[in-house]
């Protein structure tokens, strides 16, 4: 079964969402997601400084077994890219809620930013019927 930590935000596309401070948030993908695809390979997101919107495509994921793309939860401005999965993609597959975040995103209003996501019992909720 699929770790779902707590305190977190989720989308439908599989995407985490953490608070950083009042107007800052941490994104990557969930666990669930990273089982679905497999050893991962390749991360590419978008630049510190792009604009990101919501439920758009912001970079992908490949894996041995197919390229998927990363969608933004929230709308913002990339404050900070995770370097680290450049040379080490797979901290996705072995910490995907802590080393393997991907992007930060600077957001106007951070309640009205989540109020569309799910929570965690939400998420495992959504979840459970592809487990």
């Amino acid at each position: 079964m699929s770790e779902v930590k707590q305190g977190l935000y989720y989308s439908k596309e599989h995407e985490w969402v953490e608070k950083v401070d009042s107007n800052k948030v941490r994104i990557g993908i969930t666990d669930f997601a990273q089982h679905q695809l497999g050893d991962i390979v390749f991360v590419e997101f978008p630049a510190v400084g792009d604009e990101v919107t919501s439920g758009t495509s912001v970079g992908s994921v490949e894996s041995v077994k197919t390229v998927s793309d990363i969608y933004s939860p929230v709308s913002g401005k990339v404050t900070a890219v995770n370097e680290q999965l450049e040379d080490s993609p797979e901290l996705v597959n072995s910490s995907p809620y802590g080393d393997g975040w991907m992007i930060e995103v600077e957001v106007a209003d951070l309640e009205e930013a989540v109020k569309e996501l799910l929570t965690e019992e939400d998420y495992k909720t959504f979840i459970a019927e592809d487990e």
